[in-house]
């Protein structure tokens, strides 16, 4: 069975949209993916699916949580094989000696994409950017809270995206290759 990464924005940030993993693997569990992981507390979840688009269960995910846990949340979908794009295709990860500073934005929709290629002229030197073909990448060097494109690649940018740090990232690659099993 195919492998998929869902990237949930805005759970667990703060007081609002407090939910436990546990819940969110029930869910998925109840939509009929199999072997659900979840990753930190903060809507990173690895699942395998009989078949389907990203697109699709981005849609039956979100559906499904706003029905039964009346959480309204923008989601993110990404195969295994996407996923493992967006990890291969950074170019930035050698040159970020702290990976909490490298930001990467996954992109849901054509729309969100040109909305984030536009925060590249926020970018202050030494900070770099660049647009992949499933996430934006942004390395802030003097940190995240520091840099006005990492506080618009974070900020409320709409449903179409989603940011995790490329420790985060990492983690999840890891976990994707945990839920495939062995070789």
């Amino acid at each position: 069975m195919p492998i998929f990464v869902a990237l949930l924005r805005g759970i667990n940030v703060g007081k609002a949209k407090r939910v436990s993993m546990e819940a969110l693997r029930a869910v998925l569990g109840g939509l009929g993916y199999a072997k659900v992981a979840t990753l930190l507390n903060s809507g990173n979840l690895v699942f395998l699916a009989a078949g389907g688009t990203p697109a699709q269960h981005a849609a039956a995910i979100a559906e499904a949580l706003a029905t039964q846990l009346q959480l309204d949340v923008p989601v993110i979908v990404k195969s295994a094989k996407e996923f493992a794009s967006v990890v291969a295709e950074n170019r930035l990860a050698g040159a970020a000696f702290d990976p909490s500073r490298l930001l990467l934005a996954f992109i849901g929709d054509a729309q969100a994409r040109s909305d984030v290629a536009a925060i590249a002229q926020l970018t202050v030197a030494p900070e770099v950017f660049f647009m992949g073909t499933h996430a934006a990448y942004l390395l802030c060097s003097n940190g995240i809270l520091e840099s006005k494109a990492g506080k618009a690649l974070l900020g409320k940018g709409g449903k179409a995206r989603t940011s995790r740090n490329w420790a985060t990232v990492l983690k999840l690659q890891a976990l994707v290759r945990e839920v495939a099993g062995p070789p």
